[in-house]
């Protein structure tokens, strides 16, 4: 049998979220994963959860609508759109996990629209017209630098 402290989710689940069902959902679902990946997801899930006690909403009742209005409070909030997608996609993920324990019937988070990322990247990048000249150059230089060029353009 459990019993709530057997239940490590490390500061994950706010002191006033007294939720067992919660606590063991969240610590399940955090079991799979380590390192930087679960203090991502466990950070995404204390700001869900946290937002979720705000609103007087059941972790289990929440319907998409809710989740896409906490998706439009982390914009209005000055989040990155890349930052919401992922918010988003660990709340997915969450829900789906939940789904397949059969902790709920649906997944409220299957059908949440996610912002778009721009596929522009903000690096700085070489134009096709400086990669040829550094390929030019390269082949200048020997067989082994255009070789390494090549590979890198």
């Amino acid at each position: 049998m459990f019993n709530s402290d057997d239940v490590l989710v490390p500061e994950v689940v706010e002191a006033g979220f007294d939720s067992f069902r919660a606590r063991v959902a969240i610590g399940g679902f955090l079991a799979g994963y380590s390192g930087r990946t679960f203090e991502a997801y466990a950070l995404d899930l204390r700001q869900w959860t946290q937002w979720c006690l705000d609103h007087d909403l059941d972790l289990f009742e929440v319907l998409r609508a809710h989740i896409e209005l906490f998706a439009r409070w982390l914009e209005e909030t000055g989040r990155a759109k890349s930052t919401v997608a992922r918010r988003l996609s660990t709340i997915t993920g969450f829900y789906r996990y939940c789904t397949e324990e059969q902790l709920i019937i649906h997944s409220p988070a299957a059908h949440v629209r996610r912002p778009r990322a721009s596929y522009e990247s903000n690096q700085a990048r070489l134009d096709r017209n400086e990669v040829g000249m550094l390929l030019v150059q390269a082949g200048i230089s020997g067989g082994r630098d255009h070789a390494l060029a090549s590979l890198l353009a």
